[in-house]
């Protein structure tokens, strides 16, 4: 397992659902095939055309049932989306945010542990300095942003776990242990319990801090029972003559109707080495011709919230406590077996998704039960 990080400065914008209308043509924006500040066509880059409005070394545009959320370059968030926010009425004007301080991306490349046993390796050390931090997963990889100003702490973190760097595009850490078949992957959301609290002395203290302070602000896992998601990723074909595929082009407007259509989930991210991934609902399905997009359209799993808006956004240890939780307690609690005795049972299957100010535990439909109650046991 290989960590790159890439080089790129980025922001955080949350925007409420009531105002998502408002933003829905800067965020098309950032996906139609147009220079959003050119007025000569298409970007080009090494001659050929861009098929994105913008080099994205990492964007992700969220949109869930708590907030639409956007990873982008400072740039973009500026150039973008600040006009926006500043054509609003001054009430509509608070209830946007964009992070002041910028972020870097670290990916996470090769394969791995199981997606709860992945988070816990890579976020563990992290949440244990200090550290906030989000993890959000593609269909291809992981990555981890954290804090720019935070980026040698993350090293020597790491580092310290016997993590080992090694200089190519971008920085690379290996992981000490060895490679296991990737499984479903993760998704995360921030990472930081309370910003004037001592870092924990064990994981264990972490898990119980992260509850206590849920319980304490009333935050409890919720699960709308009518939202079935399912991980995929764009499909290239060969180019056509304009450098772009047909597949591309029929993706590019399968994801505009679900955006234009006001989803209920869906999150795309996009960057600079990998075809677009997409995680959204399974009945916006219908708006990707067949063979667009790549994935098991039938393997469903369901998005368990954790609602963090009243959280400030600097806490940490959100993601390594419930990962922590979901693999520690489904891995350990009895089941049946369906003849009458009862026998220890695996962990939960689970992914994340982390946004703005929410966090998305993804489990499959039929490991539901097993994830919520073991959340809600130590949120009641």
């Amino acid at each position: 397992m290989t960590l790159v990080e890439q080089r790129t400065q980025l922001r955080l914008v949350h925007i409420p659902l009531h105002l998502y209308s408002n933003f829905l043509q800067p965020i098309l924006q950032l996906l139609l095939p147009f220079d959003a500040s050119a007025d000569d066509g298409p970007r080009h880059n090494g001659g050929q055309p861009n098929p994105w409005a913008c080099d994205h070394k990492f964007t992700n545009i969220s949109v869930t049932t708590v907030e639409c959320s956007i990873v982008c370059s400072k740039d973009l968030a500026e150039r973008i989306f600040v006009p926006v926010i500043n054509s609003l009425p001054s009430p509509q004007q608070q209830q946007v945010s964009i992070t002041d301080e910028d972020y870097i991306v670290i990916q996470v490349e090769g394969e791995g542990l199981g997606a709860g046993q992945r988070v816990l390796e890579l976020t563990s050390p992290l949440a244990m300095a200090g550290i906030s931090i989000f993890f959000i997963t593609t269909y291809f990889s992981d990555y981890i942003l954290v804090p720019l100003k935070s980026r040698t702490q993350v090293m020597t973190a790491l580092t310290e776990r016997g993590f080992a760097f090694e200089e190519d595009e971008g920085t690379h850490i290996t992981s000490p242990m060895n490679a296991h078949h990737r499984t479903r992957s993760s998704n995360s959301s921030l990472d930081k319990l309370s910003p004037q609290t001592p870092p924990p002395t064990s994981v264990s203290e972490l898990q119980s801090r992260t509850f206590a302070t849920l319980k304490k602000r009333n935050i409890a896992p919720s699960v709308d029972p009518e939202i079935r998601l399912v991980q995929c990723a764009g499909h290239s074909q060969s180019s056509t003559s304009n450098g772009s595929s047909v597949a591309e082009s029929a993706f590019h407007l399968g994801l505009v109707r679900c955006l234009t259509l006001t989803p209920r989930f869906l999150s795309l991210t996009l960057t600079e080495a990998e075809e677009p991934s997409l995680l959204l609902e399974q009945r916006l399905l219908r708006n990707f011709p067949p063979d667009t997009l790549l994935g098991a359209t039938t393997d469903t799993i369901v998005p368990i919230t954790l609602d963090l808006r009243d959280l400030p956004l600097e806490s940490t240890g959100i993601v390594c406590g419930v990962a922590g939780r979901l693999v520690g307690v489904t891995s350990t609690v009895a089941v049946s077996n369906g003849h009458g005795d009862r026998r220890g049972s695996a962990p939960v299957e689970m992914s994340y998704l982390s946004t703005a100010r929410a966090g998305n535990v993804m489990v499959p439909e039929d490991e539901l039960n097993r994830a919520v109650e073991a959340l809600k046991g130590c949120t009641e």
